[in-house]
Order: structure tokens, then C-alpha cells, then sequence
């Protein structure tokens, strides 16, 4: 016998089982990764450096995308590849196939029946339909008063006359084509007092008028022609009007000889004229609320597939919603914003995927402004934040820690080598010299062995490599370091820009993170030299400027290292040619090519100086210049420097191993 189940036990049974799994129905993915902010601000960054704006960078990237998201570009591309198989696909000749299919049956048919009827009634009747005009709308409006005696030949000519019915109205109201298919009088009458009553409600609504009880009205009375379900008169507008003006494009895509065919059809709609006379009011009336639609303009359809009027506003709708899609994916006019990016509309028109993808642009970009990685400058230009300066830092130095080491795995640990214990320990790598953590060595190894089933007390312990932990060291003396950065044109016209800047990243993001006792300074020489911030280096953009004023660079740097009486001074000079401008005492930049006897003079008496306070200094030269060469390499020797020539790629891992081996050498 089983147990009695408790309630409490028997509401559970029953709750779990109510649980349902329904299909999913698109959105984002939610088994989707997270954003991956990191990858979108490398992007950023490397767009700053090579002297884009934040701002501009980042239009960039939602442009592109990345290697892992689809761009505005693609989805853009996308569009006009929809845009341009609606136009080479279809033409406009369907409904007027149609019709002269119609009324060649109909013709066809009455004359076997009049071959049969042998009296003079007969026979001039065969003369009448033998001379119809070889318009088809001319032709149809002849015969709107003739008596047919051939039933099939009478309702294949009432099929046109409802044919051209349902169109014109399916080109205001989608659906309307199907849904009045074998209509009778009392449909029809149904249809002429909607138009009627939508006359008025847009008059009042073109008038000011509160039109919130009218609206209830009209919905009330003719709301199954009105399948979207509109919930005001402005959004009922809104869905007219665009269809209005669709219908309106097609018009004006007809050619003249179509053109006055459809105005002499549209005559015998239903049979009357008071359909097309009504129909005009409502576009009238739309126009009136809608200017700002597109109602003049005209597309070019040249393909082999017939549209009928009611699918051809539909095509016509598609082309101006696309239209406005691949607009918004521009984002190239005043006030752009991807909010602006009708989802619903890019779903419809290229699939869930694509609404994916912008839904997807759209959170990128609002999560990277949301968590702070742009700010506003003194001078109010949109900046890198020290934030993303930090992500960008580190990202950079992973790549110079690389070169540097030649194995990806072990970022930017680049503390290990220098000297007392940081209290933490991390796995063993491939040319690690750091001392072992013994207890922790000999726990993983027991760990590991336990959970394979390989140890047991009284067993020895067997090591494998994994297994090994280090204890990271670090430097604890102070050096107050200076790296100067040749900022002359010549950086960018040889392609050293961006490389110099991140070579300052790098240093800078190395020292704030792992010697934070350092004092490092950045100075920017050109024509003249200023200390400048890592961020703002980030942004700067080159200058067509000549002038490489190492001279005033050095007083700079001199100026730092006072500040720092007991520490280490270090000087890492990066530059692509010989000393050019110098500062005049009276402030002034003096620049004069080829080297001015003075400018050097003054430029090698403050190396001088430098090397009396006793500083490390390294150059850094960039280029196969011989006279740069052979300048460097003097005055290197007379100060007791260092020379590095490093490529444009290396420059980096060169000045920050430089970096690393100098303070190495302070211990």
C-alpha cells in the first residue's frame, strides 16, 4: 500500500506539472554570450589612436562591427539587396494582364453565343464587339452599357469591374482584396459608408478637432477593415497615409499610356465612379495630415514578375520602409541615434536575425556609454575615460607582454623577475625563475592525485608540472621615469603614430598597475614639448608640423626627475630624427633645417645634465636615417646611454623590456 500524500505535497505535484515549454518566437538569444565590451573598446581605442574621435570611433565601430557581431555596413548592404530585387523582380503591368485576360474571355465568349443567335440583334452586336478599341480601358468602358446574351461572358466583365474594385481599395487597406472576393451589394455599401465616415473623422482630425470619441465611433461601426487595430486617429494616420502614399508612388511609377488606362478603368470600379471619387477624398485628406510622406516620388521596376495594384502599393510600402531602414542604418544625418532603427520594420523586412543584430548594436552602444568609458575634456570634446584608458592599457600591454615573452599565456605578469615576494603566487610558466611555493606545490599535486585515485597515505607524492605555483616578486624601490615621444609629422608620414602610442599605454598601464611607487611622466615633443596625460596622448591627433624639439623635451624631463629626489631616474627617448627646434630664452620655439649648430649644442648639454644626475637613459630610434644614426649613437656614448632600433611593431616590447631591465638592475 503506498503513503498517503501530504498536501503540501500534492499542491507541489500539481504546480510542477502545470510548467509548459512553448516555442521560441525570436528576440535576442537568450543563450547568447554577454556583450563583450572589451573587444568593442580595443576597437575604440585603436581608432583614437590613429586620431579618430571617441565619438567618431565609435560610429566606426557600430559601422563595421566586429569580428564576432554584424555592423550597421552589413545590415545596410543587406537592405538594398532586399530593395533591389523588389525592382528588378516585379513590374506593374498585373492588374492591366489581368483585366485584358478578362475582357478577352468575355469578348471571346459572347461571340460564340452571338454566332449561335441567328437574328439582326445578333449580328449587330457581332459588329459592335468587332470594332471595341484597342484600348483595354476604353474597350471596358464601352461595354459598361452593352446587354450581354453570354452568362459567362457577363460575369467575367463583372470580374473586372470587381476586380479594379478590390485593388484600389487593397491599396489603402491591406487586405481588403481577399477579404471582399464575390462581394455583394451589401459589402459594397458597407465599403461606401467606411470612406464616408473616414472623410469625416480625418477632416476633423485635419481641423484640431479632439477626435477621441469619433475614433471610438468609427472602430466601433467599420473595425474589421482595420486588422493592425489602431488605437487613436494618429496612429490610424499613420498606417493610411503610408499606404496612401505608396499608392500614390505607384501612380506616379506608371508610365503615360498607363497612367491614362487606370484613370479610364478606375471609372467602372464596382461599377461606379463613386468609389474612386471617395478614395481620392481619403488620400486627400492623408496628404493633408501626412506632408511630410513621400508623395511625388516614383520607382523603376524592371522585372518579369506582374504586380497587381493592390501588391504593387505593398511592394511600393516595402520600398519606402526600407528606404527609411537603410537611412537609420546610415545614421548620417543630423541627431542620428540607433534608437532610431524601427526593429519591427527591420524583422519584417529581412528576418528576426537582422533585428537581432541591431537590438544587439543598440545595447553595445548604450552599455559603453552607461559604464563610464567616455567623458567630456576640459575643452568639451568627448574623451576616452581613465576607465577605458585602464581595459585599453591593459589589452595593450597583453600584446607588448607577448612579444615580449613570446607565449600569450601569461598576459601581463611581468613582476615576477624583479625581487620581493607580492604575497601572492600563480601558476609556473616556461622561463619563470621566481622560487617555488612549496606548500601549495605539494597540495595540488595531493589534490590531483586524489581525485584521480593515485594517492594514498604512506605513498610518495608525485609531481607534475601543473602542479607548480611561484610566489610573484616585485621591485620595492621607487624610479621617477620619463618617457618622450617624438610627436613631429614625421611619426605619422611614416606610419610610427600609433605605435608610439601605444608603446606610452603600455609603459603607463605597466607602472600603474605593478610599480605603483614609480613616478612616470609623459612628454610630447613636436615644434615645442609639453607633459601630457596617457589619455590625452591617446587622442591626440598629428599636426602638420615640422620641428623635433628634443632640447625642450629635456628641461621637461629634468623638471620631473627634481620632484624625486631619491628615486631612480630613468629617461626613455623614442624619436625618428635628429634634433631640429630648441627653446630660445625668451621662450620661443627656435626651427631651422638642416640642424642648426645651436639646436644640437643645446640639446646635447642637457643630456649632459642627465647624465649627471645620474639618470638611465635610452633612445629609442625609429628609421634608417645613417645621419640620425650616427648623431644617436654619439651622443649615446658620451652620456653612457643605451641605443635601441627597434622595428615600428617591436617598439613597445622594446621600451617596456628596457623598462623592466632597469629596474631589475636597482635591486
Amino acid at each position: 500500500m503506498s503513503e498517503p500524500v501530504s498536501d503540501a505535497e500534492g499542491r507541489s505535484r500539481r504546480n510542477f506539472h502545470r510548467s509548459r515549454y512553448d516555442r521560441y518566437q525570436g528576440g535576442p538569444d537568450p543563450l547568447a554570450p554577454p556583450l563583450d565590451l572589451r573587444e568593442a573598446l580595443d576597437e575604440i581605442g585603436a581608432d583614437v589612436m590613429a586620431g579618430s574621435s571617441p565619438q567618431r570611433a565609435l560610429r566606426e565601430l557600430l559601422r563595421r562591427g566586429t569580428p564576432t557581431m554584424r555592423g550597421l555596413d552589413e545590415l545596410r548592404e543587406r537592405i538594398n539587396r532586399r530593395r533591389n530585387e523588389i525592382l528588378k523582380q516585379r513590374n506593374l503591368d498585373g492588374t492591366f494582364a489581368e483585366i485584358r485576360e478578362l475582357l478577352d474571355r468575355a469578348v471571346l465568349e459572347e461571340r460564340k453565343q452571338l454566332a449561335r443567335d441567328l437574328d439582326d440583334d445578333a449580328r449587330f452586336a457581332e459588329m459592335q464587339i468587332g470594332n471595341l478599341p484597342s484600348s483595354t480601358a476604353a474597350a471596358v468602358n464601352e461595354l459598361a452599357q452593352y446587354q450581354w446574351r453570354s452568362p459567362q461572358a457577363r460575369q467575367d466583365y463583372e470580374k473586372i469591374r470587381d476586380l479594379l474594385g478590390r485593388e484600389l481599395l487593397e491599396q489603402r487597406f491591406a487586405g481588403v482584396k481577399s477579404a471582399l472576393e464575390g462581394a455583394d451589394e451589401n459589402d459594397r455599401q458597407a465599403i461606401t459608408e467606411m470612406l464616408s465616415d473616414l472623410n469625416d473623422l480625418l477632416a476633423k482630425h485635419n481641423r484640431g478637432e479632439d477626435t477621441t470619441d469619433a475614433f471610438a465611433d468609427f472602430m466601433a461601426k467599420h473595425g474589421q477593415f482595420f486588422p493592425e487595430n489602431p488605437r487613436n486617429t494618429d496612429e490610424l494616420v499613420e498606417s493610411l497615409a503610408k499606404r496612401s502614399a505608396a499608392a500614390q508612388q505607384f501612380y506616379n511609377s506608371l508610365s503615360p499610356e498607363q497612367r491614362a488606362e487606370l484613370d479610364q478603368l478606375s471609372q467602372q470600379a464596382f461599377g461606379s465612379p463613386d468609389l474612386m471619387n471617395a478614395l481620392a477624398q481619403v488620400d486627400s485628406q492623408l496628404q493633408m495630415a501626412r506632408p511630410d510622406l513621400d508623395w511625388d516620388g516614383s520607382r523603376e521596376f524592371s522585372g518579369e514578375r506582374p504586380m497587381g495594384l493592390g501588391e504593387a502599393a505593398t511592394a511600393m510600402a516595402d520600398l519606402a520602409e526600407l528606404d527609411e531602414l537603410s537611412e537609420a542604418m546610415s545614421q548620417q544625418y543630423a541627431g542620428a541615434d540607433l534608437a532610431d532603427i524601427d526593429l519591427d520594420a527591420l524583422a519584417r523586412q529581412l528576418g528576426d536575425d537582422a533585428a537581432v543584430d541591431a537590438r544587439t548594436l543598440q545595447r553595445l552602444e548604450q552599455a559603453l556609454r552607461d559604464q563610464g568609458f567616455f567623458e567630456r575634456g576640459a575643452d568639451g570634446e568627448m574623451r576616452l575615460s581613465p576607465k577605458a584608458m585602464r581595459q585599453l592599457g591593459h589589452s595593450v600591454l597583453a600584446d607588448v607582454a607577448e612579444r615580449l615573452t613570446g607565449r600569450g599565456e601569461r598576459e601581463t605578469r611581468l613582476s615576477g623577475r624583479l625581487g620581493e615576494p607580492t604575497g601572492a603566487t600563480r601558476e609556473w610558466a616556461f622561463g619563470d625563475t621566481e622560487p617555488w611555493d612549496v606548500p601549495r606545490t605539494i597540495t595540488n599535486a595531493v589534490v590531483r592525485g586524489a581525485g584521480a585515485g593515485e594517492f594514498s597515505p604512506g605513498r610518495p607524492v608525485r609531481l607534475e608540472i601543473g602542479d607548480v605555483e611561484i610566489t610573484e616578486t616585485e621591485a620595492r624601490s621607487q624610479a621617477a621615469v620619463v618617457l618622450l615621444v617624438d610627436t613631429s609629422f614625421s611619426m605619422e608620414m611614416e606610419g610610427r603614430w600609433t605605435p608610439m602610442k601605444r608603446t606610452a599605454i603600455a609603459l603607463n598601464h605597466l607602472i600603474s598597475t605593478r610599480f605603483r611607487t614609480d613616478e612616470l611622466a609623459i612628454i610630447a615633443f613636436g615644434r615645442e614639448a609639453r607633459t601630457i596625460d596617457v589619455g590625452e596622448l591617446a587622442g591626440l591627433s598629428p599636426r602638420m608640423e615640422q620641428g623635433t624639439n628634443l632640447h625642450h623635451a629635456l628641461l621637461l624631463a629634468q623638471r620631473h626627475l627634481r620632484r624625486f629626489p631619491h628615486a631612480t631616474p630613468v629617461v626613455l627617448i623614442v624619436t625618428d630624427g635628429e634634433p631640429t627646434a630648441h627653446l630660445e630664452p625668451s621662450g620661443e620655439s627656435f626651427f631651422y633645417y638642416p640642424p642648426h649648430p645651436q639646436t644640437i649644442g643645446l640639446t646635447v648639454s642637457e643630456l649632459d645634465h642627465l647624465s649627471r644626475m645620474g639618470a638611465q637613459i635610452t633612445i629609442f630610434r625609429l628609421g634608417e636615417d645613417p645621419g640620425l644614426a650616427m648623431f644617436i649613437d654619439r651622443i649615446a656614448r658620451r652620456v653612457g646611454g643605451r641605443v635601441v632600433a627597434p622595428d615600428v611593431d617591436g617598439l613597445g616590447a622594446a621600451v617596456v623590456g628596457d623598462y623592466l631591465r632597469g629596474r631589475g638592475r636597482q635591486r
